[in-house]
C-alpha cells in the first residue's frame, strides 16, 4: 500500500509546486533535505559502530554467558520451548541486550541470527514456533534503557538537552513489552 501512496504524494508534491509557482522552493528543498540526511547517517555510522562494536567484544567474552544466566529465569518464561542449554539463549539474550542499550541497527542482526537458529530446529518451517513470534513481539517493544539511537538524533539536529526523552522512552518501552508479552502468552494459550 505504502509503494502506492509514497509516489502518489510526490507526484501530488510536484504538480502543486509547479501550479503554485513554487518549483524553485521544492528543489531547494530537496537538495537541503538531501543533506540533512547525509549528516544525520553520518553522525548516527559513528553511534553505530561504536556500540556494534562493543556488542561484537561483549559476545566474544564470558560477559554475554554471565548475562544469559541472569536472564534465564525471564528467558525461561519468554521461551519455555527452548531446549535449556541452548546456544539460541545466548543469541537472543545478546538482541535484548542491544534493545536495551537503545541499538535498534545493532539488535536486527541479531535478532534475525536468533530467528534462523530457531527456525533451523522448527518442525514446520512454514509455521512460526511461539518463541519466534515471542521474539518478534519482543523486538518490536524493544525495551530501551538507554536510548542512544533516538538521543544521537537529537543531538545531531541541535536539541539543548537531547537526553530529556529517558524516562518517557522507559515507560512507553517497558509498557510495550509488558502488554505484548501478555498479548503474546494469551494467543498462545487459546490459540492452540
Amino acid at each position: 500500500m505504502l509503494n502506492i501512496l509514497w509516489p502518489i504524494f510526490i507526484i501530488i508534491s510536484f504538480v502543486y509546486a509547479i501550479f503554485s509557482g513554487n518549483l524553485d522552493n521544492l528543489n531547494k528543498s530537496i537538495f537541503s533535505s538531501v543533506e540533512d540526511a547525509v549528516n544525520l547517517s553520518i553522525s548516527l555510522l559513528g553511534t553505530m559502530c561504536l556500540w556494534s562494536g562493543i556488542m561484537e567484544i561483549a559476545r566474544q567474552t564470558t560477559f554475554v554467558n554471565k548475562l544469559t544466566i541472569i536472564l534465564k529465569p525471564i528467558m525461561k518464561f519468554l521461551f519455555p520451548d527452548i531446549p535449556a542449554n541452548s546456544h539460541i539463549y545466548n543469541e537472543i539474550s545478546m538482541n535484548i541486550i542491544a534493545n536495551i542499550l537503545g541499538l535498534g541497527n545493532a539488535a536486527t542482526p541479531l535478532g534475525l541470527k536468533a530467528m534462523k537458529s530457531m527456525q533451523d530446529e522448527n518442525v514446520n518451517k512454514d509455521v512460526l514456533t511461539n518463541s519466534m513470534a515471542t521474539l518478534i513481539v519482543l523486538n518490536t517493544a524493544s525495551i530501551q534503557i538507554i536510548p542512544t539511537t533516538v538521543i544521537a538524533i537529537r543531538s545531531s539536529l541541535g536539541s539543548s538537552n537531547p537526553t530529556s526523552i529517558i524516562v518517557p522512552v522507559w515507560i512507553a518501552t517497558i509498557c510495550a513489552a509488558v502488554f505484548g508479552m501478555f498479548a503474546v502468552k494469551i494467543f498462545i494459550k487459546f490459540g492452540k
